[in-house]
């Protein structure tokens, strides 16, 4: 997978997988990490998916309507690929916290309801639930933070809902920010994205 890697100060922090949203690029959210954690090693990756041009994780039969099959064999290959990279890089596999906007928070979210243990956390900007009618594994203690639009037209309030309840069933640690500027990624909420990370390193 086309990514970016940049080796952080501080090996013991954790290592940032940012995952852009439609559209995007792997250097979309290099300066999310900046914002949220100096001194962490950053893995950003592209998603290998194109819709009409645009990089996407995981094919969409329609807005907001998920390729289930597609979305299964890409968290599986992103999975894959957090494994490769820990060993090419030498970054701590079990220490890694995926910041995620849209598009790129369905994906990480997807990693939560599909693996334990493959992510010691999660940062998820706006997202919708990856899929449904499944089991989780157990994300006992997993901490995760959503932040989403009281008024976003892409994301409804009551996906943001859902999936805090789906994976506090699993036993997910989850706090929830609200923002009233629609699917947009705001300054306010990737501050305070930044102070529930210095609460759960």
């Amino acid at each position: 997978m086309k990514h970016i890697f940049k080796k952080g100060t501080n090996e013991q922090m954790p290592t940032l997988l940012l995952l852009h949203g439609t559209g995007g690029t792997e250097t979309d959210l290099l300066p999310l990490a900046e914002l949220i954690s100096p001194q962490s090693s950053v893995l950003s990756v592209r998603g290998n998916v194109l819709e009409n041009g645009m990089p996407r994780f995981f094919r969409r039969l329609a807005e907001g309507v998920f390729d289930i099959e597609d979305l299964k064999e890409r968290t599986k290959e992103l999975h894959d690929f957090l494994d490769s990279s820990a060993d090419e890089y030498g970054f701590d596999r079990n220490n890694i916290i995926a910041v995620g906007y849209s598009n790129g928070a369905n994906i990480a979210a997807s990693i939560l309801f599909h693996y334990a243990n493959s992510l010691k956390g999660a940062i998820l900007h706006h997202p919708m639930v990856p899929l449904r009618g499944m089991e989780l594994p157990d994300l006992n203690g997993v901490p995760v933070f959503i932040s989403a639009g009281t008024n976003d037209p892409i994301c409804p309030r009551s996906e943001s809902e859902e999936l805090k309840e789906l994976l506090e069933g699993a036993g997910a640690s989850v706090q929830v920010h609200w923002e009233n500027y629609g699917h947009q990624l705001t300054r306010s909420e990737v501050d305070a994205a930044a102070v529930w990370l210095a609460g759960n390193k």
